[in-house]
């Protein structure tokens, strides 16, 4: 295996990828606001695999950082992980538009910043892999949280031409589209059991994806269906929903 770099690292989706990639002989840099967050995860890993794990500082929202970042890492990645996301909140977001750009920098222009240098390096390398954690929330805007939606509308869109450029190049680009997951993010919501995946379901999916190659993934795999029916709804009806 080689090296991958997982941005966002202290999310729940994050630290069950890591174990699980781990698992599978990867090294890993474990990049993260407060790497510091990250000792018992680091030393888990180390236990239990024998790999080590290095932590090393990164903000999203720092975008003229991440070129430094990128140049200075321990290692050069084979891949990168990335989960980096932020609900926000919605009614604040409407009232307040600093909400509204940190909802939108976190879950996708600061992503995009970071991402388009691994693009390049591998698209020169002929080789790597970079998996994005998008949202079933993008396919269709719906009140209760279009910002955080629209951001990953985007985010989704990215990764499929970014996939579209680099496939002659042999980079796979993994789109992951987790429904409802039980998570930091989401403790305080009532989520529906049958519905909602667990962290460690999630990575499953995730490796098993990388293994055979595949471009995009449903997570729990019923979303695809769940969404296809909600994308196929009239507008005149959608609008009407109160969701």
């Amino acid at each position: 295996m080689g090296c991958m770099l997982i941005l966002g690292a202290t999310s729940d989706i994050s630290r069950a990828v890591a174990r699980r990639f781990a698992g599978e002989g990867w090294r890993l840099i474990l990049a993260v606001r407060s790497p510091a967050s990250l000792e018992r995860l680091s030393t888990d890993i180390h236990v239990r695999y024998g790999k080590d794990v290095v932590p090393v500082p990164f903000d999203v929202l720092d975008t003229d950082s991440h070129n430094a970042f990128w140049e200075n890492l321990p290692e050069r990645p084979d891949a990168v992980f990335c989960a980096v996301g932020y609900l926000g909140d919605q009614k604040l977001a409407e009232k307040d538009y600093s909400e509204v750009q940190r909802i939108v920098l976190t879950n996708y222009l600061g992503i995009l910043s970071i991402l388009n240098l691994a693009a390049r390096e591998f698209e020169m390398n002929r080789r790597g892999l970079i998996i994005g954690v998008s949202s079933v929330a993008g396919e269709r805007g719906r009140q209760s949280n279009y910002f955080y939606g629209s951001a990953k509308a985007g985010f989704t869109s990215y990764l499929s031409g970014l996939r579209n450029r680099l496939w002659p190049a042999h980079v796979q680009v993994l789109t992951v589209q987790p429904g409802f997951v039980m998570t930091a993010m989401t403790q305080n919501m009532k989520l529906p059991p049958l519905l909602t995946a667990q962290p460690d379901e999630v990575a499953e999916d995730i490796l098993r994806a990388v293994k055979k190659g595949k471009d995009v993934i449903y997570t729990k795999w019923f979303w695809r269906y769940i969404m296809c029916l909600i994308r196929l709804l009239p507008e005149k009806l959608f609008k009407r929903l109160k969701l």
